[in-house]
């Protein structure tokens, strides 16, 4: 039954993405390609969450992470002193505390494996593999492998020599993978939220989901001219010394943290108030969420997860696409044990992306800022490209829904 519902899932998210197709006539021309990504996808999905040595691999990743924030606590502490324990010298349960300014720990090594040019060489390398199954460019191939590690803007800063050149077309697709990723520096605070395996299986699912997405709804093909400007530039890091580069990443995490920190308080406060709001007319006893959930019911039920369950599903996946992911995953957290196993994986995988609304001047901002025309571009398909990056969720959701 998993097997069948998974079909119709895979279906019909090529369908929802055939529909908004710049070319429907070209959206399945690399069918090959498309149908060697989803394979891949499974192998991957069924090695990571159905294997031993998957859950090991898991395993030392999330170990790893738990190690890299106890440190990161120790600094916490440090600054923020006994506001981090309670009077019993129990750790203070506070979310900016345990998952947010963590992330300026991991910033920081993120800028020393920069520094020290492993990252660059392992992101160029997985660049030229890709090319190798995805059907695209080595430009769409490298953007792929940065987009899971550097982030939705900072990818861009490595491509700003070949901003100018770009097709509206090729623009698309690095903004959608950019915004169809999610960037290593956050990676531990999602384990602080949701199950390890979960995340490390999204982040790889999205990374060939993207490619999948793309050749069906930003069908193109590359001319000679266009395939020439592919040639990476140098890093923006190149000529800083150890400490400017380690001092950049640590601002850089702290930017993070705080807008994250910025972006819930917002957020959460005006859908507590829509949810009052909702409340408040005569003979109305469902909230804001809710109606959310019954809107999305249709696509979460068609996707795998069993009807009687698609609407808190639904909601969740609304509120993650008109919000963002933290605000979905601690509302997720509180009914996490309401859903079936199948349903968790599928909830929570889809909940690993940037693709919500708020991105789209995240990655418009950061494009215009290297390159204003480009901006433009981006600002002008935003709606599309959320569309596109939240498929990429469905299609996540959809292949680890045949192994949950």
């Amino acid at each position: 039954m998993s097997i069948l519902l998974g079909i119709i899932g895979i279906a019909f998210t090529l369908f929802l993405a055939w529909l908004a197709s710049s070319n429907r006539k070209l959206a399945f021309k690399n069918w090959k390609n498309i149908l060697v990504l989803l394979a891949i996808q499974l192998i991957f999905a069924f090695l990571l969450l159905s294997t031993g040595a998957g859950q090991a691999v898991i395993g030392v990743l999330a170990d790893g992470f738990n190690v890299l924030l106890g440190f990161a606590a120790e600094g916490v502490a440090f600054v923020m002193g006994d506001l981090t324990t309670l009077e019993d010298g129990t750790p203070a349960d506070v979310f900016f505390f345990n998952v947010l300014l963590p992330i300026i720990v991991i910033s920081a090594l993120i800028g020393i494996l920069q520094f020290t040019k492993i990252l660059p060489l392992i992101i160029r390398g997985m660049g030229i593999l890709l090319t190798k199954v995805t059907g695209m460019g080595y430009l769409e191939s490298y953007n792929g492998a940065a987009s899971m590690v550097l982030g939705q803007s900072e990818v861009f800063i490595s491509l700003k020599n070949q901003l100018p050149k770009l097709t509206t077309h090729r623009l698309y697709t690095l903004s959608a993978q950019s915004m169809g990723s999610v960037s290593l520096s956050i990676v531990g605070a999602y384990m602080t939220m949701l199950e390890p395996q979960y995340v490390v299986a999204a982040i790889v699912l999205n990374l060939f989901g993207a490619y999948v997405i793309v050749h069906v709804i930003n069908p193109y093909i590359l001319t000679e001219e266009e395939e020439a400007a592919t040639d990476i530039g140098g890093s923006p890091d190149d000529g800083k010394s150890f400490f400017q580069i380690l001092g950049d990443y640590i601002m850089d995490g702290a930017k993070v943290a705080m807008t994250v920190a910025a972006m819930l308080i917002g957020y959460i406060a005006l859908i507590a108030i829509l949810n009052q709001a909702f409340l408040l007319i005569p003979g109305v006893s469902i909230t804001f969420q809710d109606v959310l959930g019954y809107i999305f019911m249709p696509i979460a039920f068609l996707i795998g997860i069993p009807w009687s369950e698609a609407q808190q599903a639904g909601a969740l996946m609304a509120t993650k696409l008109i919000t963002n992911e933290f605000v979905a995953m601690l509302d997720y957290q509180a009914i996490a044990d309401q859903f079936s196993q199948k349903s968790q994986a599928m909830i929570s995988v889809f909940l690993v992306s940037f693709a919500n609304f708020s991105s789209i001047g995240i990655i418009a901002g950061s494009v215009k800022g290297l390159h204003n025309e480009s901006g433009d571009k981006v600002a002008k398909f935003g709606l599309k490209l959320v569309y596109g990056a939240s498929l990429v969720s469905l299609l996540t959701a959809t292949i680890v829904g045949f192994f949950a």
